[in-house]
């Protein structure tokens, strides 16, 4: 079986778990100045609290999976406090999860639009760009907003993001380093240019800019899972496992940790535990094509071909053009049994899913005997089935009486007389 494991394209993640502030508040990481004593909390009215502990009811309906008592929640905040950008993020979160793809975008632009500087907002419109195919509209967006926030290191990095994902590594990496220049400390960024150098196989350089990271954002769940693909392009792959633990750990909805050790489970052979990790992935993020496949792959190898089946016809919902789902498809007919599936059917289907395969690029030389071996598949049942009704109805014969069979040529005598 084929295992696609991916980086962070459009992980999803609840965002903003502590309570909801304006967009002018200071930073979490923001330090007094000078060595004036600690301030006392600011004390909020009823109305803000309310709208405080409805936004945490929303964000904790989100984990559960309750996502329409979520959605409700997030546009009761968005009513009394209509730019509060975490409550218009999050309610893209959850318009993504419910494969609302055009109202996510509106909830994420309107996130931005309340507060420029909300760089969860950019970051998550950026990566809902990319998961839909929509790259380079990505990066044209970023560039013209760019443009009316030069210094936004954030936006910067986020088109380093977008410019990795479309393969354009110089300029992303010239991209990031720019952020790294206005905010050194930015461990997004030194995630983004880690993965730059694992694309360019510059591995010893990609691992050691991802454990500065670390050494920044030691519970980073995307560094973590970055750290995971250079230890498995290294061979190392106790270390990979174990970083793609640890992201999941940080993060339990980051679907593409969950995915990437689902992948490395099944290519164990733990299929129980793959699928686990896997039906976590897509519950997360249902319109993520390599994780259903993964997921498929998952049961298959529980023999639970069904629901295997089930699975890539999501994913050819999802990508109609990646060879990958046909072949997987057609090998899923071509060698399981299927209880539900007549048997010629089945090798048919296969035959037509190597077709569609080969059609949308697929060069794999072996598909030429595998046809080969549905069509012997489809004539030795033939064969089968022919020799099974020849035997039936020499039983047929076998067990009827002579004179039972006189009578009856009597009786159709009779009959064609009158």
């Amino acid at each position: 079986m084929r295992f696609r494991l991916t980086l962070a394209v459009g992980a999803l993640a609840v965002a903003c778990a502590s309570a909801p502030k304006k967009p002018d508040a200071p930073s979490a990481n923001a330090q007094p100045s000078g060595a004036t004593a600690a301030t006392a909390p600011p004390v909020l009215s009823a109305t803000e609290r309310d709208t405080r502990d409805l936004f945490q009811k929303g964000l904790s309906e989100v984990r559960q999976g309750d996502l329409t008592a979520a959605e409700h929640d997030f546009k009761a905040v968005l009513e009394r406090d209509p730019k509060l950008a975490p409550a218009w993020a999050n309610l893209g979160v959850v318009y993504e999860r419910r494969l609302l793809p055009d109202q996510a975008e509106e909830a994420y632009l309107k996130a931005t639009e309340v507060s420029p500087s909300s760089g969860m907002a950019w970051e998550y419109l950026a990566r809902l760009y990319c998961r839909t195919g929509r790259a380079a509209k990505a990066e044209q967006f970023l560039t013209s907003q760019l443009q009316k926030f030069p210094q936004a290191w954030e936006l910067r990095t986020d088109l380093g993001f977008v410019l990795l994902e479309q393969g354009k590594l110089e300029a992303a990496g010239t991209e990031v380093k720019r952020a790294l220049q206005a905010e050194e400390r930015n461990a997004r960024a030194m995630q983004i240019l880690g993965r730059i150098y694992l694309a360019e196989k510059k591995y010893e350089l990609a691992l050691m800019i991802l454990e500065n990271a670390l050494a920044l954002a030691s519970n980073d769940a995307a560094v973590h899972n970055a750290l995971g693909m250079v230890h498995l392009a290294l061979k190392n792959r106790p270390a990979a496992l174990d970083a793609f633990k640890k992201a999941v750990s940080l993060r339990p909805d980051f679907a593409e940790a969950r995915n990437n050790l689902g992948a490395m489970l099944n290519e164990a052979q733990d299929y129980d535990a793959a699928a686990v990790e896997l039906q976590e992935a897509v519950l997360s993020a249902p319109d993520y094509a390599d994780a259903r496949l993964n997921l498929g792959n998952a049961f298959r190898g529980k023999k639970q071909f069904d629901r295997a089946s089930a699975e890539y016809t999501q994913v050819l919902r999802l990508k109609p053009s990646l060879p990958d789902t046909y072949y997987t498809l057609a090998i899923l007919h071509l060698d399981s049994e299927m209880p539900k599936m007549d048997a010629i059917e089945r090798f048919k289907k296969a035959i037509a899913y190597f077709d569609q395969y080969r059609q949308n690029g697929g060069k794999d030389p072996r598909v030429e005997q595998y046809v080969k071996d549905a069509n012997k598949g489809i004539e030795k049942e033939q064969h089968r089935r022919e020799r099974e009704r020849k035997e039936q109805l020499r039983k047929a014969n076998a067990d009827t009486p002579a004179d039972a069979t006189k009578t009856s040529g009597s009786d159709k005598l009779k009959r064609s007389t009158k």
